[in-house]
Parts: C-alpha cells; sequence; structure tokens
C-alpha cells in the first residue's frame, strides 16, 4: 500500500504539467516506482496462497502488468479509471429501479443515453441542453447522405451553441 500511495503522491504532482511534460515527468519519477512495485510484486508472489484476497491481488497486478502502465507512455492517460467509474456511479446505484428496461433493445438505448449524459459532463456542457439540441438539430437532417453536420454537434465542437456549455 506504500508503494501505491507513493506513485499517486507523485503522480498528483503532476497534475498541473502540460500532457507532454507529465509524461516525461512520468518516465523520470514514478516509471521507477511502478518497476520497483512489480519487482517486488513478483519477488513476493510465492510468499501468499494464491487463494488469498492478496494473492489474488498479486495476480491481478502481474496479469495486468502491461495495461497498469499504459498511463507511463501517455500524459494524457490517468492513472487510474477512477473518474470513469464516478461517472457511471449514479447509474449503477439506480440500476434496481431500471426493472422497467427489460429487453435488450432498451438496455442498448439506455446505454447510449447514459454515454450521450456523462459525455456532455465531462465536456463541461448542460447535459438536459446538449440532448435538446441533439433532439431538435439531427432530425432536420435525416434525408442527407452527407454525415458532416455531426462533426458541429460534438461535444468537443466550438460551434455548439452557448446555452449548452456550463459558465465557469
Amino acid at each position: 500500500m506504500k508503494q501505491i500511495a507513493a506513485i499517486y503522491k507523485v503522480e498528483g504532482l503532476l497534475s498541473e504539467l502540460s500532457s507532454e511534460e507529465r509524461q516525461k515527468q512520468r518516465q523520470l519519477t514514478v516509471k521507477p516506482l511502478v518497476d520497483a512495485f512489480f519487482a517486488w510484486v513478483k519477488q513476493n508472489q510465492n510468499t501468499v496462497l494464491p487463494k488469498s484476497e492478496t494473492g489474488k491481488g498479486f495476480t491481478y497486478c502481474l496479469n495486468q502488468e502491461k495495461y497498469l502502465r499504459v498511463f507511463l507512455e501517455d500524459g494524457n492517460i490517468p492513472a487510474d479509471n477512477n473518474a470513469a467509474e464516478g461517472s457511471i456511479r449514479d447509474f449503477c446505484i439506480g440500476k434496481r429501479n431500471w426493472h422497467l428496461i427489460d429487453t435488450i433493445d432498451g438496455a442498448k438505448t439506455s446505454a447510449i443515453i447514459y454515454s450521450i449524459a456523462e459525455t456532455a459532463k465531462a465536456n463541461n456542457l448542460k447535459p438536459y441542453n446538449y440532448f435538446e439540441l441533439l433532439l431538435t438539430e439531427i432530425p432536420k437532417h435525416m434525408e442527407d447522405t452527407n454525415l458532416d453536420f455531426l462533426q458541429d454537434l460534438l461535444p468537443c465542437s466550438e460551434k455548439l451553441s452557448l446555452e449548452c456549455k456550463k459558465t465557469k
């Protein structure tokens, strides 16, 4: 736990850097800590029972090592997926309330709606206003074969109306 805490502590100091500088600093400061952590796990893997919680954790770390290290190569990739997990937390907590979604199509539709809403939030948009824009603009283009208009409706588009954007 101390090794993981040290990784997060150093990673936290890099949060204000540009992605390029963060990647460079990760190589200099975080990578040695990650290397030491995995070396320690490998060294101690046989000292714990494989079926114990610690043994399962060690096995998981070693099986996922390649993926757990991805953040070291790109300054835009977060060190963990806490933001993604946080964005779906409300849905997971409310899933008992979704008993009316009893078909595959209903589940797919629900997943699309939640994805759009959470993407809007992640891009500092007002979800209600963003949905209103999508539901107003997309029907205007139902006969179009050219879908270039969709670029202007993406959450990251500079052309989105001010009504969709949150004021800071």
